[in-house]
């Protein structure tokens, strides 16, 4: 793979976890016994954390509140997740560096 396909497969990664933590969340403020809902919830939230810690340690923060273990304050060298060139094209390519 490519580093633009690794970082675009990260990327998606990250974005399905937390989708799906909040989706999970959602549904855990209206069932909060279901112990089956909360496991998965725990775990897609701990898969989300280490996705996000993999590209961050990989390809820079993704947020700047997130950004722990930065020897230098990169994150102003990348697109911001908000700006056109960090999101995904229509094509399924990352955007950046190409």
């Amino acid at each position: 793979m490519t580093m633009n396909a690794d970082r675009e497969a990260l990327l998606k990664q990250v974005t399905a976890l937390d989708f799906a933590a909040v989706d999970l969340q959602l549904y855990l403020n209206t069932h909060p016994h279901d112990t089956d809902a909360l496991e998965m919830y725990n775990d897609c939230t701990e898969n989300a954390r280490r996705a996000r810690k993999t590209y961050e340690q990989q390809f820079g923060p993704l947020t700047g509140f997130r950004s722990e273990g930065q020897t230098d304050w990169s994150w102003e060298n990348e697109p911001w997740p908000w700006q056109a060139e960090f999101n995904f094209s229509p094509g399924g390519h990352h955007n950046v560096g190409l």
